[in-house]
């Protein structure tokens, strides 16, 4: 057997080393042509190579003795109907399938009119690549002739390195065709490009059609390009269905023609530039069926058309694509593309070209708006000079309004100051003359009570004037808060240890929940004591017999800012959502509350919180089988530290 494998790796190299060393594909089949021809000593030897996913088209590669080509022989036609158990084809692989039966066949059709000799003899076998046929080697004679079992192991034995070859080919076709339609999608990127500068520049609207025209007809390689609109008699027609052609004028406002030998330059200047659309079958259709292009390539394809409009020149260029310029469901004219030879539109010509009609469409109506736009603004501007010199006016009469309401205010606040102060005056003499009276022991038991009445009294005036006289403080001059380091912790057990007794008359006791560290917050330590002091009478009134008043303390970050959170919970007649807007508004208190009290605590709490920058919130939350509710005071105030 060493003599007969000695051969086969020897021809395998010789294909091998072809393979590795051609850069043409076609140069490559013809040298391993040469190469097996010669090896198996045959008049012919034909490459077939069979049609892919990349491309429909066979490839052919053939070699012929040089007798064969010194004086060629009538051709015999080789019918690819015949059978292989004829005697005229052999094939060298013993297990054949339909698939291969039909590859060879295929081959040998495509193969034989590129042969000078008469066939009489046929020794072929299809090439396989990654388990699919991709090509068919054939040995040819002239003569009749009898194959032998060691040709056939032969031709097997290269049937490998052949399909390496077959499919080196195929890629080179892919590489090739990638590379075409990359060159055709740099030239529509290109358009695009341009026609999306063209739509940003500041030209005229038909000087930009025109350049768009152009561009356009330049890349889609036609002979020639028109761009009509259309001008509707009936403005509504846009509003109704599209079952009707509409009385509508079309004009050529764009022409563009490729300079040749049969130049289509001003075309159009032989016939009238304008047309209705009813004159016109084409357009008519195109009208009818705008969401795809109107593809017109011979007289079969113009259907029952009887109208055409000279101006598209169909005996010059019969092969012709128009695109409707259509927006929003209304057509504003057509795009034109003509030339004289039959052209199959690839899908992304198709694209680029509605991609083309809808910028063109958006520049239209983008022109027509600016107009409309334009005429509005102007009429709009001489309205608005206008109404500025009445709001001119208007302002002057309100700044002065604005300026007697600041006097105003301002002897609301100096006689409310002075009213104040005369109302505290004698307020503070009766309580100091009551404690004089009691002091001087003529009072008897009766007098006494009255006494402490008076008194009584007249210090809930006495603080009534001076939280009038904090509130109007604080929300006129709005001094910063004098801040100093404070441990609130002990400030809230000394005021919590002064309500004790407060609070036990009532029947209540307070829990408190603070944290084993000291708690120090730079604050204001008057303002924090009136609030808290505050929050515990409130809590201190509202609270049912027998509950527990809870004040809790504690330290949060939030969104990396530290804050301190106290709360103070009671036990009582649940705040409703309507009560919740205004509880803390002046002189404003729950509904059937009737418990004694100014309506200016939370009204003061609220503004010493603002002025120590921070926030106050109440929440009633309804306890489950009873009438009562959980009521919480939450105060969050910022640490200041840095």
């Amino acid at each position: 057997m060493q003599h007969q494998e000695e051969p086969a790796y020897q021809l395998v190299q010789k294909i091998h080393k072809i393979i590795v060393n051609s850069s043409a594909p076609t140069k490559m089949l013809q040298d391993i042509a040469k190469v097996l021809g010669s090896a198996f000593r045959v008049d012919c030897c034909s490459l077939v190579t069979v049609s892919t996913e990349v491309s429909d088209e066979a490839m052919c590669a053939h070699w012929c003795a040089p007798e064969n080509l010194e004086s060629p022989q009538p051709k015999e036609m080789f019918s690819t109907e015949q059978h292989l158990n004829l005697p005229i084809m052999e094939c060298a692989s013993e297990t054949l399938t339909i698939e291969d039966i039909l590859t060879i066949q295929k081959s040998l059709a495509i193969g034989r009119p590129c042969l000078p000799l008469t066939i009489k003899a046929i020794l072929a076998t299809p090439t396989r690549f990654a388990g699919k046929n991709n090509g068919v080697i054939g040995l040819i004679k002239s003569q009749p002739y009898n194959w032998t079992d060691s040709e056939k192991h032969l031709l097997k034995a290269a049937e490998s390195a052949c399909a390496i070859a077959f499919s080196q080919v195929a890629q080179a076709r892919h590489i090739g065709y990638q590379n075409q339609y990359l060159q055709t999608c740099v030239q529509h990127q290109s358009l695009i490009k341009q026609l999306t500068i063209l739509s940003r520049s500041n030209l005229e609207l038909n000087q930009m059609l025109q350049l768009a025209l152009a561009s356009t007809s330049e890349a889609l390689r036609v002979e020639r390009g028109l761009l009509i609109l259309l001008k509707y008699t009936d403005p509504l027609f846009k509003t109704r269905s599209k079952k009707q052609i509409p009385k509508a004028k079309a004009t050529v406002v764009g022409e563009w023609s490729r300079e040749t030998e049969n130049s289509y330059n001003n075309y159009s200047e032989t016939f009238d530039n304008s047309f209705f659309l009813a004159d016109c079958g084409l357009c008519q259709r195109a009208f009818l069926d705008s969401e795809k292009p109107l593809i017109i390539n011979d007289e079969t394809d113009l259907q029952d058309t009887l109208t055409i409009a000279p101006v598209l020149a169909l005996e010059v260029l019969p092969a012709l694509l128009l695109m409707p310029l259509e927006i929003q469901g209304k057509v504003l004219g057509f795009l034109v593309l003509q030339q004289a030879e039959t052209r199959d539109w690839q899908s992304a010509e198709l694209n680029i070209v509605e991609m083309v009609c809808a910028q063109l469409s958006n520049a239209i109506i983008q022109t027509q708006t600016l107009r409309q736009v334009q005429t509005l603004v102007d009429e709009r501007t001489a309205q608005l000079q206008r109404s500025l010199e009445v709001q001119a006016r208007l302002y002057e009469v309100k700044r002065q309004q604005t300026e007697q309401l600041q006097k105003l205010n301002d002897l609301k606040d100096e006689f409310l100051s002075n009213i104040s102060d005369r109302l505290r005056h004698p307020l503070t003499r009766i309580r100091m003359a009551i404690r004089n009276l009691r002091q001087m022991g003529q009072l008897n038991e009766r007098q006494i009570k009255y006494a402490d009445m008076i008194e009584q009294d007249c210090t809930d005036e006495i603080n009534l004037i001076n939280d009038l006289l904090t509130l109007q403080e604080l929300e006129t001059h709005h001094e910063r808060p004098q801040l100093e380091t404070t441990d609130i912790t002990a400030k809230i057990y000394h005021l919590a240890a002064a309500f004790d007794t407060k609070l036990a008359d009532k029947g209540l006791s307070l829990a408190l929940d603070l944290p084993d560290s000291p708690l120090s917050v730079q604050t204001e330590g008057e303002s924090f004591d009136r609030i808290l002091q505050e929050l515990l009478t409130n809590a201190s009134k509202y609270s049912e017999h027998d509950t527990v008043v809870h004040l809790q303390a504690a330290h949060q970050v939030n969104q990396q800012v530290d804050q301190v959170i106290i709360k103070v919970s009671n036990i009582g007649r649940g705040i409703s959502e309507e009560e919740a807007t205004y509880i803390f508004d002046r002189f404003r208190r729950g509904k059937g509350r009737w418990t004694p009290g100014t309506g200016l605590g939370l009204a003061l709490v609220k503004s010493l919180v603002q002025h120590l920058n921070g926030s106050i919130a109440v929440e009633s939350l309804p306890i489950e089988d009873s009438s009562l509710s959980q009521i919480s005071f939450t105060l969050t105030l910022p640490q200041f530290f840095p």
